[in-house]
């Protein structure tokens, strides 16, 4: 006789993230799972993608910056829940209200999700939390190669700092949204464990071609404007990272569940291979349908972009994680190959 399956409550479950790691919740044949969604047309394709799956169920939160956001998910299926991945965060560089777009959001959907998971979940056994290395990394040492990052690195950004620009709100945000976890679990004291999972920038296909379209989601169109480039064109400089494949990261957010306290109170920091603009360009130029059509820039220019920014050091996560990253190469290669086959379609 086989085990009763246990529930996951998956926030945004339509994000690019949160849909890999549905598909691979579901692929397991372990879980059911609840998702939050805030629009209808999006939810419908994926509960048609996911094969109308009847492990399956959605329900509406429409904005998590609400202080009482779960408040109703919660009291109806609050008893159900064993676990819960809170994957929901705005990513978008078109928000122009700081405050509104992403410092609100960050604060009162951690606030929100964390209390009525003490409150009203009373078989829940973890709670993981997808935070980002914007809550680790400080601005001034992006670039200075003898500073290290890790598990334990914070983001120093202030307040005052983040109303300035989106981008210093997205850090913000992300950094409050994490800590806000932490520090409700030492005022708590749950019967639950917490893990938070902070990835770099996020790259890799779409889990299904349906969300394919002429511009993806923020972290992937940084690859996707060089597919639609021109002979010519200049790549420029751009802020330098690493990289993590979705596939990934959606993978690390399932192990921490299934082996809970192995992963309890871990910060587990999701990043592989460094990258440039031009990585994404000469990675690009090798796939055989994308040769002479678009710009190549100045081959080989990135090669050494792990010498020229920080060293981020995850060996911690990696260790805990047990298994080998795929590599940027595939990850970029496999990201426009889906592109290629949709638009070719």
């Amino acid at each position: 006789m086989s085990a009763e399956k246990e529930t996951v409550f998956l926030t945004g479950i339509t994000g690019y993230l949160a849909q890999h790691i549905a598909q691979q919740l579901l692929d397991s044949k372990k879980y059911k799972i609840i998702g939050s969604y805030r629009n209808k047309k999006k939810v419908d394709q994926l509960v048609n993608d996911l094969g109308n799956n009847p492990d399956l169920s959605v329900v509406l939160i429409e904005n998590i910056a609400d202080p009482e956001a779960f408040e109703a998910t919660f009291n109806k299926y609050g008893s159900q829940i064993n676990y819960i991945i809170y994957a929901a965060a705005p990513y978008n560089w078109g928000i122009t209200d700081c405050e509104q777009g992403f410092i609100q959001p960050g604060i009162n959907g951690s606030k929100n999700i964390f209390t009525c998971a003490f409150k009203q979940a009373p078989n829940l056994k973890h709670f993981v939390i997808t935070s980002s290395f914007a809550a680790m990394l400080d601005a001034a040492f992006v670039n200075d190669p003898n500073h290290v990052f890790n598990e334990e690195s914070w983001n120093p950004i202030t307040y005052e700092e983040a109303l300035k620009i989106n981008r210093a709100a997205y850090r913000y945000s992300k950094t409050i949204a994490e800590k806000t976890i932490w520090n409700l679990r030492k005022e708590f004291h749950p019967d639950f464990n917490v893990t938070s999972v902070a990835p770099n920038l996020i790259l890799g296909p779409q889990c299904f071609d349906t969300t394919v379209a002429n511009k993806l989601n923020t972290s992937c169109q940084y690859v996707n404007k060089f597919m639609k480039s021109s002979p010519g064109d200049d790549v420029p400089a751009s802020p330098t990272g690493g990289v993590i494949d979705v596939r990934d990261l959606a993978r690390a957010h399932i192990e921490a569940i299934k082996d809970s306290e192995k992963f309890d109170g871990k910060r587990l920091l999701l990043t592989n291979e460094g990258y440039g603009n031009q990585t994404f360009v000469d990675i690009l130029n090798e796939i055989e349908d994308l040769k002479g059509k678009i710009t190549i820039g100045t081959p080989h220019r990135d090669d050494d972009i792990d010498k020229r920014q920080a060293i981020v050091d995850n060996k911690k996560t990696r260790e805990l994680l047990g298994f080998e990253f795929i590599p940027l190469n595939k990850t970029i290669k496999d990201l426009a190959t889906q592109v290629i086959k949709v638009e070719s379609k």
